[in-house]
This record gives C-alpha cells, sequence and structure tokens, in this order.
C-alpha cells in the first residue's frame, strides 16, 4: 500500500531557516534538520546556507556517502509539492533608464534601416535642391 507523505511548498519550507527550525530541500524531499545541525561533519553552517532553496545540487557535489543518504531518512517530513510553482527570479540592470531618449536611442540601434534611409533620402533631396538653384 502507498505510504501517504505530506506536500510542502518551497515558499512554506523557505521559512524554516534557522537553528532553532531548519528544513532542507533534496530531489524534491524535505527533510527537519534542526536535530542534526550540530552533528553534521561540515558544521551547522552548511545546512543553514543550504535551507530557502532546491540544495541537490550542493548536497550532490559533496560527495556524500551511501550510510548518509540512509541517515537523511530519519529527518525526513515530507515531499516538495509539484503543483506549487517556483518563482523566477527577475534580473535588473543595474542602471536602468526607462526614459524617452533611452527608448529611442534602443529602437535606433535596434532599426538602424530606418534612420539610415532618412538620412540618405535626405542627402538626395539636398542635392536635387542645390542643382536646382
Amino acid at each position: 500500500m502507498p505510504t501517504l507523505t505530506k506536500l510542502y511548498s518551497m515558499k512554506e519550507a523557505a521559512l524554516h531557516n534557522t537553528p532553532e527550525d531548519c528544513w532542507v530541500v533534496v530531489d524534491g524531499k524535505i527533510y527537519d534538520v534542526t536535530k542534526y545541525l550540530e552533528d553534521h561533519p561540515g558544521g551547522a553552517d552548511v545546512l543553514l546556507e543550504a535551507t530557502g532553496k532546491d540544495a541537490t545540487e550542493e548536497f550532490d557535489d559533496a560527495g556524500h556517502s551511501k550510510s548518509a543518504k540512509e541517515l537523511m531518512q530519519d529527518y525526513f517530513i515530507g515531499e516538495l509539492d509539484p503543483t506549487t510553482e517556483i518563482p523566477e527570479m527577475e534580473v535588473f540592470r543595474k542602471e536602468q533608464d526607462t526614459g524617452f531618449a533611452s527608448k529611442l536611442m534602443d529602437s535606433v540601434v535596434r532599426y538602424w534601416t530606418i534612420p539610415a534611409a532618412a538620412v540618405g533620402i535626405s542627402v538626395v533631396v539636398a542635392i536635387l535642391y542645390a542643382r536646382r538653384k
């Protein structure tokens, strides 16, 4: 018979990020490692830095032994809810100018053929006008 586990969102798991209440997410599973902080061979700071995000990559990169992976089962409390989305981080430039001039320059750079054609037509009109005189 399948075992039902509690589902947690990443947002909820991220709230548990202190030495008094520390949850870690590895391979879609959530572990309450609060009682293990002092016993962790890498120190409590390593586990505290892994809170609030999916720490699978950090866990795999550390090269944990089979016994360490088995020990994790003692701290298993649930799984990451697959239906909740992890929000994408928005990346902003340090100096964003949303003024008219910068938007115009972006358009000119992006669509250089229009200004080049306008300059070319102006030169042709100026030459024709000068010849008429």
